[in-house]
Order: structure tokens, then sequence, then C-alpha cells
């Protein structure tokens, strides 16, 4: 098993180490729902150092992303970012991802942690225009500070502005006194801050920096639970349980980062279209349970005469919203928002409804 530089400091602070992605990672502090409140409301950090990172080089980079991706990396500015994912070939996703872009001929791809060596066997077997690819993915800390006071939190560990940046967009600044750190406004919880990309060096004292900075904000180390918590409550894929390669993006409904273009030409473009003119026999959906309950990943949906019609890809109690909640994949007739379909618990069929992403409105 592998470990992140900030490993000995999940330690000290309490932090529940378990097996993910072939690391030892916290997947909890304090407590779930204590750690998704601190996030909602104020500020906490996640070591995300585990997720991969490709660099493509070379005057043939936008190209190579452009077929290999299914998002439109051409509308990218210096200092915009943009989320995508690989078509596999055979309709379903390789991963998902974001698309970084430094300059013309300079992109940054970051991929889950579960995917990077996948990932890389499948952007090398891609790459026949030849992009200079390169996998820095062991080279790289990543440390995610996620809440509505983390940019203000931030903004002291710089001279340079980053509470006005605006939702996917990054710069390159000097950072608790490092230089050329990357620091980015994705997110994967809906309630604002940024990530920070420094080398292995530097983690140490970039992470003490953050922690010091945001101790009048409140802030506090998160695990992975929280993370996924989080992430549920704004019906954000998961790649693994929400989007596979059986699963394809307009399915999934992200035909929003599947862009068809004449001067785009893609993995899958034809199968793609044909599915977005024609209509797909699945959608993925969130639904929100009537009854009480609690939905889980591999829990069965059922119709009202008790046919099998999905299964919940990921489920919980929302922390913030209240609620049990959960996302699948249910024929399309039953994808419009307020459809009914039950979800079995323990061999009963509760009622829920099919609701509008995201389940938490902030």
């Amino acid at each position: 098993m592998k470990r992140t530089a900030f490993y000995n400091d999940h330690v000290a602070m309490g932090g529940k180490i378990v097996p993910f992605a072939g690391y030892e990672m916290p997947v909890q502090f304090e407590g779930v729902s204590a750690e998704h409140e601190t996030v909602r409301k104020g500020v906490g950090v996640f070591d995300v150092s585990h997720m991969g990172e490709f660099w493509v080089k070379g005057p043939k980079a936008l190209e190579f992303i452009q077929w290999v991706t299914s998002n439109d990396a051409s509308k990218l500015f210096n200092g915009k970012v943009q989320y995508s994912c690989f078509p596999n070939g055979k309709g379903g996703i390789v991963d998902d991802l974001l698309v970084y872009k430094i300059n013309d001929e300079t992109y940054l791809l970051v991929v889950n942690a579960a995917n990077i060596d996948k990932d890389w066997e499948w952007c090398n077997s891609q790459n026949k225009m030849g992009a200079e690819l390169t996998n820095v993915s062991d080279d790289i800390s990543q440390l995610a500070v996620q809440g509505p006071l983390a940019l203000q939190a931030m903004q002291k560990l710089t001279d340079t502005k980053v509470t006005d940046m605006e939702y996917y967009t990054f710069k390159y600044l000097t950072f608790a006194g490092v230089e050329d750190v990357l620091f980015s406004t994705t997110g994967y919880t809906g309630s604002g801050g940024c990530e920070i990309y420094c080398s292995n060096k530097d983690a140490d004292k970039v992470y003490k920096a953050v922690m010091e900075a945001g101790i009048e904000y409140g802030i506090k180390p998160i695990g992975l639970a929280a993370r996924d918590t989080l992430r549920l409550e704004m019906g954000f894929c998961l790649y693994g349980n929400d989007i596979d390669d059986t699963t394809s993006a307009i399915e999934a409904n992200l035909g929003w980062i599947t862009k068809f273009t004449d001067e785009k030409n893609f993995i899958d473009k034809e199968l793609l279209l044909n599915q977005k003119k024609n209509g797909v026999s699945r959608k993925l959906v969130g639904f929100e349970m009537i009854d009480k309950g609690i939905p889980r990943h591999g829990y069965e949906i059922v119709d009202a005469e008790n046919n099998n019609i999905g299964i919940v890809t990921s489920g919980t109690m929302g922390p913030a919203v209240k609620i049990g909640i959960g996302m699948g994949y249910v024929p399309s007739a039953l994808s419009k928002e307020g459809s009914e379909v039950y979800i079995k618990i323990r061999d009963k069929a509760l009622k829920a409804k099919v609701v509008k992403f995201p389940f938490y409105k902030g």
C-alpha cells in the first residue's frame, strides 16, 4: 500500500486509516456527519494526493485530448479547467477527469486514483498522433480545501487574489512561501473552495500552513467518507459506482460534457450521437426516500409490481438534507421528476421518488 506525504499528519490527528485505491487513506476523523457539516458551513481539508496527474504536451496535445475525451477542449483558455470523460470505444466510460489548460501546448489531466494505471495504458494506446505524455501521479501532492470559508482562509497564504476566482479556473502562484503552486477552484463538495497542487517535497510545509491559516475559521481535517456524502448530496457521479465501463455518458446525464461538433472527432462519437438523437433505454436518476429508510449501494430498485428495474449505485442518509437519498439507473419511462420507484431494504419495497439534482440546494 502506498502512503501520501500527509500520512503521518492523518495518524497524528486521529484519522481512521483504511485501504483505498492502493493507498492508506483517512476515511474519517471525528465522524462523518460532523465532518460533513464542517465543510457545508465552514472549511475542511481533504488529502486527495492519491489522484492521478498526466501531462500532455507538444504541438499534438490538443489533437490528442480532442480525440480521447468527450468534451470540447478547444473551448478552453489558459487558466481554465474542464470536466470530461474518456469514452471506451464500446459505449462506456474509461474514467471521468479534469482537463487543465496551461497553454496551447501544455495540458494537465487529473484522473481518479483507482484508475491511474488503466487510464495511463488507455491514453498511450490512443496516442496515435504523438503527443508527449508523462505520468507524474507519484510526484504531486494535492489538498482540497473545501467550504464557504475556504478561499478566505487560503487568501492569507498568498499575495495573489484568490477570493474572486471563478468556478473551474486555476492560477500558478506563490503559496505559503512555495513557488509555482497550482491553485484551482473545481471542487467536489458543492460548498466552494480550492485545490492546491504542490511537489511532495513541499507538501509538509504547505499542509502545516493551510491548517494554521484556517484556525480562526475552524478548519478541520476531513476524511473520504464525508467527501462521498458531500458529493452525493450534489448529485456528482463517482466512478466505479455511478459510472463505469458499462455506462454511457448519455445514460449518465453527462450529455453536457459530450460535444458533437463538426470539428471534433472523438472515440464513440457516432454511437453517443445516436443515443442522443434516438434516446436510451435507461437513465441515471436521483431519488429521495418517501418511506423511512436508508438506500445503500447495491440495493435493488423495483417498480410498483415488485419487478426489478435497477440497482442503487450510490446511497446514504444525507447529513445536510436529513433524508435518505440515492442514485441509480432506471428505465427511461421512470426517469422523469416525480416518478415513483421502490428501494428494496431488508426485503421490504420502500417508496421513493425521482428528483432533480442537486439534493442539497445550499
